[in-house]
This record gives C-alpha cells, sequence and structure tokens, in this order.
C-alpha cells in the first residue's frame, strides 16, 4: 500500500525539523521551475543507478509534478530494493503550491 503525506503534514514535520529526506523524481528542466527548499533531484529514469542515494534510515519523501512518477519511484524502491520508509507527496509539487508555498510557480 502506497503510504502519502499531505503538503500541511508536510510542512509541518519540516517547520518542527524532523529528518525527512526529499527526492523529487521530476526532470531537471521541470525542477528549475520550482522546488521545495532542501529536495534533491533525482529523475525517475535515474533512480535504478541512484538509489542508493535514498535514506533508508530515515523518512523520504518522493515528490513530482502531481503524484504520479513519485508513486512510481516507490514502487520500485519498495519492490525492488526493500525500501519501506517512503512516502508519497499527496498532489505532488503543485498541491504544495496550492495550499502551502502560494509564491511558488506552478505549471
Amino acid at each position: 500500500m502506497l503510504r502519502e503525506i499531505t503538503p500541511a503534514d508536510l510542512q509541518e514535520k519540516l517547520q518542527n525539523g524532523e529528518n525527512i529526506q526529499l527526492i523529487d523524481v521530476r526532470q531537471p528542466e521541470e525542477f528549475e521551475i520550482c522546488k521545495i527548499t532542501g529536495s534533491v533531484l533525482i529523475p525517475l529514469s535515474e533512480i535504478p543507478k541512484r538509489y542508493a542515494e535514498v535514506a533508508k534510515n530515515s523518512e523520504a519523501v518522493i515528490i513530482c509534478h502531481h503524484g504520479f512518477r513519485s508513486a512510481q519511484a516507490i514502487q520500485y524502491l519498495s519492490q525492488r530494493f526493500g525500501y519501506e520508509n517512503l512516502l508519497n507527496l499527496k498532489g505532488g509539487i503543485h498541491q504544495w503550491a496550492l495550499q502551502v508555498d502560494s509564491e511558488m510557480a506552478v505549471y
């Protein structure tokens, strides 16, 4: 089952200083338009060779535009490498912009 986190819940965790890794699986040109501060870009196509960059010892939130590519990344990492600490950002960066950061560019 896909575990999700809402933009508001993620914002609260970040504000509380919780140890959360942010992995963005969009393309570099999308990442340039907008990103959550502190997130690391690992495009979905690079996940198979860069999976070791995703933490296993703390929560990791996987981010994309609307939540579909991040769900694919989570499924792959969970099934292939046994990750159990991954959360999908519900609604992706788009919902983050609408609900948390109204100054963030949307596309």
